[in-house]
């Protein structure tokens, strides 16, 4: 075990754990931070994904001996009432059915708006490719991703 601090949604957070412990782990059962899911623990399905540095990172099996000195941002740090545009595009496209994937969607929209605050069709594509829905509400979440583009 060694001692770790790191820098989540603008604050820093102590704490001990193994260095090769997911950050997924780290977030929910170390620091209560539970909106970033589990879903498959390879880094295929996007469930976990979170913002590191800016960019849309896979966080169930990235361990946390990999992120020091890093800004690492979760759905819970996006917004304190949900209201960050990303957010209010999903609601108004009605973009979540079971819920499960919405919170690594959106960590991905948001890596995506930052890079490229007017993304083309094929820009969200690529950018979203990866993150499963079960659901299959990718076509609400293109709408959304748009209009959060045009509100952000």
């Amino acid at each position: 075990m060694e001692n770790f601090t790191l820098s989540i949604n603008g604050q820093e957070k102590t704490f001990e754990a193994d260095p090769s412990t997911p950050l997924l782990w780290v977030l929910r059962d170390t620091l209560h931070l539970v909106g970033t899911k589990y879903g498959c623990g390879i880094a295929q399905c996007g469930a976990c994904t979170v913002n590191i540095d800016g960019k849309a990172i896979r966080s169930c099996s990235l361990p946390i001996r990999a992120v020091t000195n890093k800004q690492i941002l979760t759905i819970e740090g996006l917004s304190e009432d949900g209201n960050h545009p990303i957010q209010r595009a999903w609601i108004e496209h009605d973009v979540p059915q079971c819920g499960y994937c919405q919170a690594g969607q959106i960590m991905t929209a948001n890596a995506l708006l930052n890079e490229n605050p007017s993304p083309s069709d094929q820009a969200i594509d690529q950018a979203m490719n990866g993150n499963i829905c079960r659901c299959g509400t990718y076509n609400r979440i293109k709408k959304a991703i748009k209009t959060a583009s045009k509100n952000s």
